[in-house]
């Protein structure tokens, strides 16, 4: 056995895939070909990402697999065909592209790749091709969906909502229906008469069915208002199940991550509701009464009016980016009258931390953060935010060491220069190459060698080209911000006193990336660094250096001031 340092790659992108392990296959077929190379495949180099799409780069596996790549752990990847690398011809040609720079050799079953032009066409037209495929099968899928709801097939929804069970085709003796289960069907009509009948809040609808030890479907007994708003909008329950009743879109950016997901989701989408006259109506049987029905959608319509519509305007200078340091849940804006009667008008405004709500998780609170005086807050971190936009020597020193930074990477002034020669230098000896193999004076045993070696260095001379370039472009760039930073300033410190709420806010989020609070200490995370931050663990080098923003996090540490409460 050879010393090389072997890794696999396998993906199945449904989720019914997964159940039935349809993966194992795939790995099988990949550790026989590297034992009968020579090969030993060394514990943790199987890199699988059970149920991802093949049309995303952002998936488990592979980030380990780039990982290791980058760092020289691995020599040689086996994947069973281009598509299970990538779907798309794009993404196939960076990571090949990524992973040949690397010095790693990628060896596919279904057919070995070389370094001639030919094997790199014939891997375009396979990853063209899979791409044609995808799409194809997306499009039929969503006709014969959309045929089979016209024509009034429950298979068409593919799933059944709480109160049903989904009886697929090869169940239902060739046809798809709709189930009712007594059990979930009782709860159904329950949530559906307290709504619609008594004219219950949704919260205490979640409480009423936790008290009687209602279970969900997963077997939770913790309900949320947004599952109970979910089946009040439901026409299935009334005998009309609606097909396409909205579309996903690409996810909508988000001011802070998800708690407990600092990662964004490999299948984030955003779903949009299509309007009722677009739907298809299928026929199911019904658990609830048509008036039923109609009065708890009527009351969900008047609580949204009367109560749960939002406020306009600017009045939480922090919303979106408060988040709790005990729990990691977000603080949200609440009010609470003043304890003089006299001034019922005159109200108070705190940020509370959603962990610190009982009713929210059965009566029992997860977190004992206590409330923050919001106007005491808001007025701490714009106090910082000022600070940090009329004193430019932060915005300066952090470009000025970007500009250092960059000036060493180009180690010499002349570096483009050089490697423009250098690669026409290898341009004139390929073409000399190829003139010499047209005229038989070398053959073709010495040919490619020779041919392929003079390309990979063309190739990496290219790439610390495109580096250098992309330094001195940079460079440019930073020395013009810096040569007007002083005339930014200037103007900030003139527009920042006459801002309103609306205009503050919205410069809060540009600079501030989060607030953490715990009790009277806040921490506010910049994108923009303080000038003279603590040298410690929560600053500088916390993280790895991101050009999407302006520097790293950085953080100000403080206590309030005034009183919380």
């Amino acid at each position: 056995m050879t010393e090389t340092q072997c890794a696999l790659y396998a993906r199945v992108s449904s989720e019914a895939q997964t159940r039935d392990n349809t993966i194992a296959s795939q790995v099988i077929a990949l550790q026989e070909r590297i034992a009968a190379d020579g090969f030993m495949l060394e514990p943790g180099h199987s890199y699988l990402d059970d149920g991802y799409s093949g049309s995303i780069l952002l998936r488990p596996a592979l980030e380990r697999l780039r990982d290791a790549v980058a760092s020289g752990h691995v020599e040689r990847l086996y994947v069973h065909a281009p598509d299970r690398l990538a779907r798309r011809y794009a993404h196939q040609a960076l990571l090949i592209d990524e992973f040949r720079r690397a010095g790693v050799e990628i060896v596919f079953l279904n057919r070995p790749i070389g370094g001639t032009a030919e094997d790199d066409l014939l891997l375009q037209v396979q990853g063209v091709i899979a791409e044609y495929e995808r799409a194809k099968i997306l499009e039929r899928s969503r006709r014969g969906r959309r045929h089979a709801a016209r024509s009034g097939s429950v298979s068409a929804l593919t799933g059944a909502p709480f109160g049903y069970r989904y009886v697929s085709r090869d169940q239902g003796g060739g046809v798809a229906r709709f189930e009712v289960m007594e059990v979930e069907a009782h709860i159904v009509r329950l949530i559906f008469a307290w709504v619609g009948l008594d004219r219950m809040s949704l919260r205490e609808v979640c409480r009423r069915l936790e008290q009687i030890g209602c279970q969900t479907r997963a077997g939770a007994t913790h309900w949320h208002a947004s599952t109970i708003r979910g089946m009040l909008a439901n026409p299935a329950y009334a005998g009309r199940a609606a097909f396409g009743r909205g579309r996903f879109l690409p996810p909508r950016p988000r001011l802070r991550p998800i708690r407990g997901h600092p990662q964004p989701s490999p299948r984030a989408t955003c779903r949009v509701l299509v309007p009722p006259e677009e739907w298809i109506e299928i026929p199911v049987p019904p658990l609830v009464d048509l008036t039923v029905f109609e009065a708890a959608r009527a009351q969900l319509e008047e609580n949204r009016k009367r109560k749960r519509q939002r406020i306009p305007g600017a009045d939480w200078l922090l919303q979106g980016l408060t988040v709790c340091r005990r729990c990691g849940y977000a603080y949200y804006g609440k009010r609470a009258p003043r304890s003089r009667k006299y001034d019922r008008t005159n109200t108070l405004r705190y940020y509370r931390c959603i962990g610190a709500d009982g009713y929210r998780f059965s009566g029992h609170a997860v977190c004992d953060n206590p409330a923050v005086r919001g106007d005491h807050l808001e007025e701490a971190v714009w106090d910082q935010v000022k600070g940090l936009l009329e004193d430019p020597r932060r915005l300066a020193d952090e470009y000025r060491r970007r500009l250092l930074q960059a000036r060493d990477e180009t180690r010499e002034p002349d570096e483009i220069v050089r490697l423009e020669r250098q690669m026409a230098t290898l341009r004139r000896g390929i073409g000399r190459l190829i003139d010499s193999y047209a005229e038989g004076v070398i053959d073709k045993a010495e040919f490619e060698p020779r041919i392929a070696g003079l390309k990979q260095r063309l190739s990496q001379l290219q790439e610390r080209h495109r580096a250098a370039v992309e330094v001195a472009e940079n460079e440019r760039d930073l020395s013009l911000l810096i040569s007007r930073l002083e005339d930014f300033s200037a103007k900030v410190t003139a527009g920042l006193a006459g801002l309103d709420r609306t205009g503050m806010r919205q410069i809060i989020r540009t600079v501030v990336r989060r607030v953490e609070i715990d009790d009277a200490h806040i921490e506010i995370i910049f994108r923009v660094p303080p000038i003279d931050g603590p040298a410690g663990p929560n600053s500088p080098r916390e993280t790895t250096i991101s050009r999407q923003h302006c520097t790293e996090d950085r953080r100000a540490n403080f206590r309030l001031a005034g009183s919380l409460s």
